[in-house]
Parts: structure tokens; C-alpha cells; sequence
């Protein structure tokens, strides 16, 4: 006779298996892969026309280093040939050519270009690089593609699954965001917020008018708290998804205009999109037909064989890759519970958390070299190494600090003396007055990176209390 644990493990084995079973329209799939492409490629075209590989990946002298992907560097003036692979592939996923390739190729260089450089580190690069790995295991291209020309087959459906861990990922993304909104600093003293909005006081209307006032503060923190735990959420059903949108499109809009964000707005509206019905995404890929003329009769010529349902072949270790994909989203946001101290302070597990504009810190740090046999030390101007976008991040940061002073340990040592570095360092945050960050007696030439806790960052001595 089986015990209650033992058929509620049969009941849930019988639910998942019923779940793998469900199909859905490809039409959604495919609007996804081609809004995403052609988002992809307008990025990249906008980072180039900035002109920001020169001025953040060919120009400085020195890169700062994700921990066990050092080895990743800018390549000089090859770097620009990166790009256009990124470009090439993205507009081979927008046309769904090669899709397989193309999805491979971007996560790759895409990827590769964001671990050139920490100092460039932005939530939504992670969020491309961790999407677009995603979508590699997703039939993509099943429908309204090249590859459907190619092959001379398209297929109506594909399993309900490929569409709904897209939308577990945006849900984990605004869900997670919304978490990290519950701490002291940004409900009971609108931080950082504050010091943000009233810096807005040139902009029309609204600058002098709203954005001065202390109330208006802690409306748009609680507001922005409330919109990131509930719009998932909300747009999950038929009856609110529209009022959703509409929030979300509000939302990504109005922050847009107060902060020089990019593409996040941009990319948080369209995947915002993966939740409506795939009748709407239909509709849209049907007047992207119409626009460009006769490409519905093409498909009809050449995609001569319509097979109703795609099957994914290898499911079950497809399904356990994502399943870990997905079990290591849900706990590195939380990896900071291993480290005491303040989160906000020592950044121990910041990134790849889905903090999204939680601090504003500043501060300064500079370095004095020492020669341990003579005595002698002197102050490095560290502005003669570093770029003024890298010198700010790295003022502020214990890891930055941390590599740029091996970074000046291995230029200022010989083979007969190895010196040693030490780091004058002060920072303020979220409005707190400025106080010693770095320990000066610290020789930060002997520390080495790792997982371990940077002891050599000295407390806040102040709580930040949420999660």
C-alpha cells in the first residue's frame, strides 16, 4: 500500500507529465525571437554609433576582471570584428536563418563582450546573456522563419513549456528586483531615490514643480516596490494584462526620461509582450508580412509542408539543463546571506541579483606604493592608468579596488622587491556622511580575490534592514 508521501509523489509526477504534453501556438515563439533580434541588433548599432568600444574597450590601457574569467580581455582593434559577429548573428535570429548557429554565436560574443570589462556591468547585459542562452534550447525558428523556406516545413505548435520559462525568467527578474526594494534605505528614507529626483529640478514641468517634493520621493520608492512585486503577476491574467501593459509601458517610460538607462526600458516593454495571447502575436507577425509583400506566399510556395506539432527532440535533458538554468536564477541572487555586513557596503554578492538601482555611492581612493626594504612610499595618480568612467567605479567597489592595486603592485615591483599597495580609501552611501572604506594598514598586494569575505573592507556600522 503506498503512504501519502508516496502518492503525492505519483500525483505530481502525473501533473508534470500532463504539463509536457501541452501545446501552444509557435506564432508566440516566433514574435519573440523576431522583436528580440531586432532589438539586438538596434542595441549593438546604438553602442557603436556612441562610439563607446573605443572609448570603453580599445582606448584604456587596463580592463578590470571578472573573478575566473580574467582571460577575458578586448582583443584591440578586433574587437570591432566581435561586434559585427554580434550584429551578423542578431539579425540572423531576427530573419530566423541558421537559428541554432545564430542563437549559439550571439550568446557567445554577446557574452564575451560583456565579461571584456566589469566597469561596464548593467542588469540588462545579464539579462540578454542569460535570455539569449535560453533561447538556444527553444524552437525559435519553428515558425515564420528562413529556415522554414529552407527545410520546406513550419509546425503550428510547440510545446507550452518553451513559452513559459521565458516568462518565468521576466517574472524572476521583476519579482527578484522587487524583493531588494524592501530594505530600510529605500521605504523609510526614499533612498536613493532623493538624491536622484531632486537633481532632476531642469526638467520641464516636473522638475521643480514634483521632483523636489519629499512626498513625491517616497510615493515613487513605495510605487516602484508595489509595480515590480505585482506586474508579473498582473500580467499573468486575461482580465488585468492590459491595465498591465499599460503600467509597464508607464513605468519603463517615465524612468526613461529621469535616467540615463539605454535599452533596459526598451527590453522590459517587449518581453513584457511574451505574456499576451498568440492570437495577438499572430496578428503582428501577419502585418509584418503584409509590409513586406508577398513573403505570405513564399511561405506558402516554399514551406509546403505545415506539420502541426514540433517535437523537441532530447526533451528530458533539455528540460534538466533549464531546470538547473533556473534553480541557480533562483538562489545567486541570495549567495550575500554568506557574507556579514552590510550588502550595500561591501557589494559581496551584489551583482547578478537583480538589484536594479538601489545605491548611489561615491567616494575616492587612492594608493600609495611602499618599498618594505627602504621605507619609502609615494601616492600614485591613479587617473594616469585609468579612464575617468573606470576611475569612478573603482572608487567604490572592493573588488575594483582590490585588482587595480595588483594592477599597480605588478607595474611598481621588480624581481629583487616586491612592494606593497595600500589603499586610502572614503565613501558615502545613499546619503550617509563619507567614512574610511578600505583598512590603510592592509597590504592589498598580498590579499588575493576569491569567495572568501574581503576583511579588509571596513564595516559600515550601520543596519540596512530587508532582504
Amino acid at each position: 500500500m503506498l503512504t501519502l508521501t508516496e502518492i503525492k509523489h505519483k500525483k505530481t509526477q502525473i501533473i508534470i507529465k500532463n504539463y509536457l504534453k501541452n501545446y501552444t501556438s509557435s506564432s508566440t515563439l516566433a514574435f519573440f525571437r523576431v522583436g528580440f533580434g531586432i532589438l539586438m541588433s538596434f542595441s549593438i548599432i546604438r553602442f557603436w554609433s556612441k562610439g563607446w568600444i573605443k572609448q570603453l574597450y580599445t582606448e584604456p590601457s587596463f580592463h578590470f576582471s571578472y573573478y575566473g574569467f580574467e582571460w577575458i580581455k578586448p582583443i584591440g582593434e578586433y574587437t570591432y570584428i566581435l561586434f559585427v559577429i554580434c550584429l551578423l548573428s542578431s539579425f540572423l535570429i531576427t530573419v530566423g536563418y541558421k537559428y541554432r548557429i545564430s542563437i549559439i554565436t550571439f550568446f557567445l560574443s554577446f557574452t564575451y563582450i560583456e565579461l571584456m570589462d566589469k566597469t561596464t556591468y548593467l542588469n540588462h547585459y545579464y539579462f540578454i546573456s542569460i535570455l539569449s542562452f535560453l533561447l538556444i534550447f527553444l524552437p525559435a525558428n519553428a515558425n515564420f522563419s528562413i529556415d522554414n523556406l529552407v527545410n520546406k516545413k513550419s509546425f503550428n505548435k510547440v510545446p507550452k513549456w518553451t513559452v513559459d520559462v521565458i516568462k518565468m525568467l521576466v517574472i524572476l527578474i521583476y519579482f527578484y528586483a522587487g524583493l531588494a526594494k524592501l530594505n530600510s534605505d529605500w521605504l523609510f528614507e526614499a533612498m536613493p531615490l532623493k538624491i536622484w529626483l531632486t537633481s532632476k529640478y531642469d526638467l520641464p514641468i516636473i522638475g521643480e514643480a514634483l521632483l523636489q517634493k519629499n512626498w513625491v520621493h517616497y510615493v515613487m520608492s513605495w510605487g516602484g516596490m508595489i509595480y515590480d512585486l505585482t506586474i508579473p503577476f498582473l500580467l499573468i491574467y486575461k482580465r488585468t494584462r492590459v491595465m498591465a501593459f499599460v503600467l509597464v509601458v508607464f513605468f519603463h517610460v517615465f524612468t526613461l526620461v529621469l535616467f540615463p538607462i539605454g535599452m533596459f526600458p526598451h527590453i522590459m516593454i517587449f518581453s513584457s509582450m511574451i505574456f499576451f495571447s498568440s492570437s495577438f502575436h499572430s496578428k503582428v507577425l501577419h502585418y509584418i508580412e503584409s509590409m513586406i509583400g508577398k513573403l505570405n506566399n513564399s511561405f506558402k510556395s516554399y514551406a509546403s509542408e505545415r506539420i502541426e506539432y514540433y517535437n523537441i527532440k532530447k526533451q528530458v535533458p533539455t528540460i534538466t539543463i533549464l531546470t538547473l538554468f533556473f534553480f541557480l536564477q533562483i538562489t545567486i541572487p541570495f549567495r550575500y546571506t554568506l557574507y556579514p555586513g552590510e550588502l550595500f557596503w561591501h557589494e559581496q554578492g551584489y551583482r547578478f541579483s537583480w538589484r536594479v538601482m538601489l545605491i548611489e555611492k561615491i567616494g575616492y581612493t587612492n594608493f600609495k606604493i611602499k618599498d618594505p626594504e627602504s621605507g619609502l612610499s609615494f601616492m600614485v595618480d591613479s587617473s594616469e592608468h585609468l579612464t575617468p568612467f573606470q576611475l569612478k567605479q573603482m572608487s567604490f567597489q572592493p573588488d575594483f579596488i582590490l585588482e587595480f592595486a595588483h594592477h599597480l603592485g605588478d607595474i611598481y615591483s621588480s624581481k629583487e622587491t616586491k612592494v606593497e599597495v595600500y589603499a586610502d580609501s572614503y565613501v558615502a552611501l545613499n546619503g550617509r556622511a563619507s567614512k574610511r572604506f578600505i583598512n590603510p594598514d592592509i597590504n592589498l598586494y598580498k590579499e588575493k580575490e576569491s569567495f572568501k569575505n574581503k576583511t579588509w573592507v571596513l564595516p559600515l556600522e550601520d543596519e540596512i534592514k530587508g532582504i
